[in-house]
């Protein structure tokens, strides 16, 4: 895999010499915003299924469960587009994990409240929200498939978070 700065664009290319000896341009800035978002929708599945079993009300664990559902759907489809760009998943950053789990025991273990989750829950929301398009600008090259991805995962927070303000 050969790398090299395109002088028009100022972004990394990747030329993968395919069996035939024909060259295949990839764009880093897709691979990078796929990785990114492949990294949101599992800390999104993670961050659920943490306080799912604590959800008191059915109704906000069904509204948790469809989202969990829509994000590990969307993650799958990430893990295939990946796989076509020849590239791996991303896992979400340790630390950001970290911070996430602390951050929701400390408030569980003061209040186990269908509320605390949907604070939780919404907080999470927003920060990916924030991030997603943090990412849209910063890979501005990104093919229409990952924008376009990229925008369904934007969407998916976006509803979950409306559907928490009920239970705040």
């Amino acid at each position: 895999m050969n790398k090299f700065i395109n002088p028009v664009y100022n972004n990394l290319i990747i030329l993968n010499i395919n069996i035939t000896g024909g060259f295949i341009m990839e764009n880093n800035d897709t691979i990078q915003l796929l990785k990114e978002c492949d990294s949101g929708t599992k800390m999104a599945v993670d961050s659920i299924n943490e306080i799912l079993d604590k959800v008191k009300a059915t109704e906000l664990r069904d509204v948790l469960n469809d989202s969990r559902m829509h994000h590990e759907k969307l993650g799958n489809e990430l893990h295939s587009l990946l796989l076509e760009h020849n590239s791996e998943e991303k896992e979400p950053a340790p630390m950001a994990k970290g911070m996430s789990w602390l951050k929701t025991n400390f408030k569980m273990a003061m209040d186990e409240s269908d509320a605390t989750i949907a604070s939780l829950i919404t907080d999470g929301c927003n920060m990916g929200i924030k991030s997603l398009h943090m990412y849209m600008n910063k890979y501005p090259e990104a093919d229409d498939t990952s924008k376009d991805i990229c925008k369904k995962l934007v969407s998916i927070e976006s509803k979950l978070c409306e559907e928490m303000q009920p239970y705040l």
